[in-house]
Parts: C-alpha cells; sequence; structure tokens
C-alpha cells in the first residue's frame, strides 16, 4: 500500500518507515510535490493532524496521514502542548524549545508529563483516528544524541534513559508516536 506521511520532517518520516516495515511504501511531501508549509491553527492535537491531513487530500488528491504531537509538563498546567514545536517562538528550534523548557522548570521538583500523538488518517472518502501517549519525566539536562524535539530531556517511564539514548526500535516500541502507528499498522493490515 503507498501512503502519504503529511510532514516535512524527515526524522518523523525515518522514524515511522522503521515502524512500518515493508508492507507499506510511504511518500513523503516532497515526493507528492508539496514543498508548502502545513496549516495548522488548531488548538488541539487532533484539529491540527486533520488539518494537515485534509489540506494535503484537497490540494493533491492523494490517500494520507498527518500526526501532531505535544508535550504536557504536569508543572507548567499541560504546557508546551499543542505549541510544542513552537514553544521558543519563531523560527522553530529544537535547541531553543528544551532550553526555554529547562528553564520554565528549573525551580520546580514537579517534572512529569507525557507526550501525546494523534494521527488523522484519510483514506478515500473516510477519516480514522489513531492516538498514542508516553508518560515519563523531564530530566534536568539533556542525555544522548538520538531522536530529535524533546527527546535528549525526555525520560519514559520504566527506563532510565532519554528517548534520545534509545535506539529507533527501542524508541518505536514505547514512544507516544510508535503506540500511535502501531494502531495505524494494525488497522491498515486489516483492510
Amino acid at each position: 500500500m503507498k501512503i502519504c506521511f503529511a510532514t516535512n520532517n524527515p526524522k518523523k518520516i525515518e522514524e515511522v518507515k522503521a515502524a512500518l516495515g515493508d508492507s507499506f511504501e510511504i511518500v513523503s511531501l516532497k515526493d507528492i510535490g508539496c514543498s508548502n508549509e502545513l496549516p495548522e491553527t488548531g488548538d488541539t492535537l487532533e484539529h491540527n493532524a486533520f488539518q494537515k491531513a485534509r489540506y494535503v487530500k484537497e490540494h493533491f488528491g492523494v490517500d494520507c496521514f498527518a500526526d501532531d504531537t505535544g508535550l504536557e509538563v504536569d508543572a507548567l498546567e499541560g504546557a508546551p502542548g499543542v505549541y510544542s514545536g513552537r514553544y521558543a517562538g519563531e523560527p522553530r528550534s529544537d535547541e531553543r524549545n528544551i532550553n526555554l523548557l529547562l528553564k520554565n522548570l528549573e525551580n520546580s521538583s514537579i517534572r512529569t508529563g507525557r507526550f501525546k500523538t494523534v494521527i488523522a488518517l484519510l483514506l478515500g472518502d473516510e477519516e480514522y483516528k489513531f492516538e498514542g501517549v508516553a508518560e515519563g519525566e523531564i530530566l534536568k539536562v539533556r542525555t544522548g544524541n538520538g531522536g530529535f524535539g524533546y527527546d535528549p530531556v525526555f525520560c519514559p517511564v520504566g527506563d532510565s534513559r532519554s528517548f534520545a539514548e534509545l535506539s529507533m526500535g527501542e524508541k518505536n516500541r514505547i514512544s507516544h508516536r510508535g503506540k500511535a502507528v502501531s494502531e495505524l499498522i494494525t488497522f491498515l493490515s486489516h483492510r
């Protein structure tokens, strides 16, 4: 099955391709000729995921899925949440986002939080939603060189390493995106 993953993030594409395996051919926005920045004006992850997928379906006519992910930190009342990618403003910068997060948590003993991913799938005229959550805590310093986004400061429950210290396979088994993609794979495999 050939399907477009509606993202401009090559690391997300690599992560999802690894999780999906050879059963699916994942094409990128670049592969379908889309160089536009996809709209993300919603105030929920679900809204943004469907907004991006619908944009691709409407403008390029291909079946696709899109995701939106947020980091919800308990001490920050759920922030940065839906604004995780642009937490420190534009232009987007993982480095500046992490710096701001650590600064905002420097006096907090509460370090718990979670990553949430919502995947919106558009097949023909049908729409489907898949979700994944990874609970964990925010570390005080960056560890590891892998992953992207907040991975160097997020330690999942049940592990002592950050997401940035895990192999892609390890991360895909326990991460928010991995869980949502697993639901997506199960659904697509039974069609």
